[in-house]
């Protein structure tokens, strides 16, 4: 049986994914191989590779212009390497800051140009998404940055923000393909794997053709969105695994009934988990804005602690791993990306309510 695995990242996958590479690790395609074995210059490989870009394409509806990427670094690169690419010399980038990870992107912006903060939450703690009328935009900005769902703080933006004629940029990487979107708003998006559609190892990145003709010169060969696309990410060696796992996600996506179907699913699992905290107001408490609150990072606090540190051990002995907070906060947080089962969420709610009456 295996666990219920509420982690934020590496999170848990779709059976269906890991069980067909369980079936083809040893031998993939007949080749007497493995994925990880074969040639990324392969016709077998290559099959695989544009297999999952044609399945992120299709699945988020992208047009002719925009161009699925497939890089390493993590999230934790783009936010060094899309100012490199695309902050003018003597321009500045508008970003949104929600939390840690737009924080950092911030820092990033800062040293290789500039970043300026064009929106915060944090004089409210992080517990909420700004309002559209708080914003200050410049409209010679290089580009406006969100950060779509902060796993850490328990946000999200529901509804994405005007941004005129400013390029609209986002860190997709804990949302990414958790219900339909207007994908073609973007001029770019980035998303680490690791939460929502694969093993760690890949970073996608969804980027306008049209905005890479207009990217700054003179960068590294490998720092330049120029090099990957020019080369559909095949420039030099790919994470062929990841890349490969990625496929197979996206294909249990697409049959499970797309985005459409992911959200549905997504909604009724968090609101199960809010609902369980309406029902124990005294005991379970969500720090975040009712309207900014995520579906996929649900977090709660108990009355102490001490009562916290029960829960996860608690939780871990019946099944359930990855329930407690990030260091940051401390608390407790449920991750439930796509590939969380309901029957895994119902587990939880059910355990949430027999601890409440327990020890409330």
């Amino acid at each position: 049986m295996r666990t219920w695995n509420f982690f934020a990242g590496p999170a848990t996958l779709s059976p269906a994914a890991l069980e067909r590479a369980k079936a083809e690790i040893p031998d993939w395609e007949r080749t007497g191989m493995s994925v990880m074995e074969t040639s990324h210059r392969s016709p077998e490989y290559d099959i695989v590779h544009h297999q999952a870009m044609d399945l992120m394409t299709s699945l988020l509806g992208l047009d002719d212009d925009h161009q699925v990427l497939f890089l390493q670094g993590g999230a934790s690169l783009q936010f060094a390497m899309l100012p490199m690419n695309f902050i003018p010399g003597g321009g500045s980038a508008d970003y949104v800051n929600t939390g840690t990870w737009s924080q950092k992107a911030i820092k990033e912006a800062n040293i290789v140009a500039t970043g300026r903060v064009a929106a915060s939450s944090e004089e409210d703690g992080f517990t909420r998404i700004p309002r559209q009328d708080e914003y200050d935009l410049d409209p010679n900005a290089a580009y406006v940055h969100i950060t779509s769902n902060n796993t850490i703080k328990g946000t999200q933006f529901h509804d994405f923000p005007d941004t005129g004629s400013v390029p609209l940029v986002a860190d997709m990487s804990s949302d990414i393909l958790w219900r339909p979107i207007d994908a073609n708003r973007f001029h770019l998006i980035y998303a680490g794997a690791q939460k929502n559609i694969g093993p760690s190892g890949v970073t996608i990145v969804i980027v306008r053709k049209s905005w890479i003709e207009q990217a700054n010169d003179g960068l590294p060969t490998m720092l330049s969105y120029g090099t990957y696309s020019a080369k559909e990410s095949l420039y030099n060696t790919p994470p062929t695994f990841a890349i490969y796992m990625v496929r197979n996600v996206l294909e249990w996506v697409r049959d499970e009934g797309g985005l459409a179907a992911m959200e549905l699913r997504n909604r009724l699992k968090g609101d199960r988990l809010y609902g369980v905290m309406a029902d124990f107001p005294d005991f379970y408490t969500c720090p975040v804005d009712e309207d900014s609150r995520s579906y996929m990072n649900v977090v709660f606090r108990l009355p102490s602690e001490d009562l916290e540190a029960q829960f996860v051990a608690e939780a871990k002995a019946a099944g359930m791993v990855g329930l407690k907070g990030h260091r940051s906060v401390g608390g407790c947080r449920a991750s439930i990306y796509n590939a969380m089962p309901p029957e895994g969420v119902e587990v939880l709610a059910g355990f949430m309510e027999d601890f409440a009456r327990r020890n409330g």
